[in-house]
């Protein structure tokens, strides 16, 4: 995994039962929490003191649901993918628009909707959960993943998720120190990083279009 995380460009987020247990509200949002959000911001920053540019980062979600869009926005992710029922599709386009190639792509998901980006991206992290382990067989039967989670979607599997790659740079403590002191590299990590504007795309007939929900 570490030499295969050092290729890493990217980081790719499904929504659903990964920054959520996957309950609706009356509205068919699904929520978030601020553990994991501070998660994916330390792990932001640990490449962009590693390699010195903020890596792109993206959500992928088969659904359309406010409570993503609004944390893409918040957090300055590059882009949202929505409404994609085959997310193969969503991470070709991904790939032409950053130039980038799925071995340099992070990915963190949850279920069998996820495995065609699974099984083409460098870095797989599954968010575990005690009620599927025929699934989980099936995952790491079919080398579709490079580490599954402890913790579920509704008990912080992001921030395991997003310590975990940190860890493989053993650069971890570093980061926090940074973050601690509110320090110059981390003061123009965060000015770059909220200078960046969410786009939002979603699949039709035609293919994958620009489209704000």
């Amino acid at each position: 995994m570490q030499s295969k995380f050092e290729k890493v460009k990217a980081f790719l987020f499904d929504w659903d039962g990964v920054f959520n247990n996957g309950q609706k509200d009356h509205n068919g949002s699904s929520l978030f929490n601020e553990v994991d959000s501070m998660g994916t911001n330390l792990l932001r920053f640990n490449h962009y003191q590693r390699k010195g540019k903020l890596p792109i980062a993206s959500i992928i979600s088969g659904e359309k649901n406010a409570a993503s869009f609004m944390f893409a926005e918040r957090e300055h992710f590059n882009s949202v993918y929505y409404s994609v029922k085959h997310k193969a599709t969503a991470l070709e386009h991904f790939c032409k628009d950053h130039k980038v190639t799925p071995a340099e792509i992070a990915f963190v998901f949850d279920d069998v909707l996820d495995f065609s980006i699974a099984n083409q991206v460098g870095i797989r992290i599954m968010i575990g959960r005690e009620s599927n382990p025929l699934l989980e067989n099936y995952t790491e039967h079919h080398k579709l993943a490079d580490y599954i989670t402890a913790c579920d979607g509704g008990n912080h599997g992001v921030r395991e998720a997003t310590e975990v790659l940190m860890g493989l740079t053993g650069n971890f403590d570093n980061i926090i120190d940074h973050r601690l002191k509110f320090s110059k590299t981390y003061s123009s990590y965060f000015t770059s990083r909220n200078s960046g504007t969410t786009k939002f795309y979603t699949n039709t007939d035609s293919g994958i279009i620009n489209k704000r929900p």
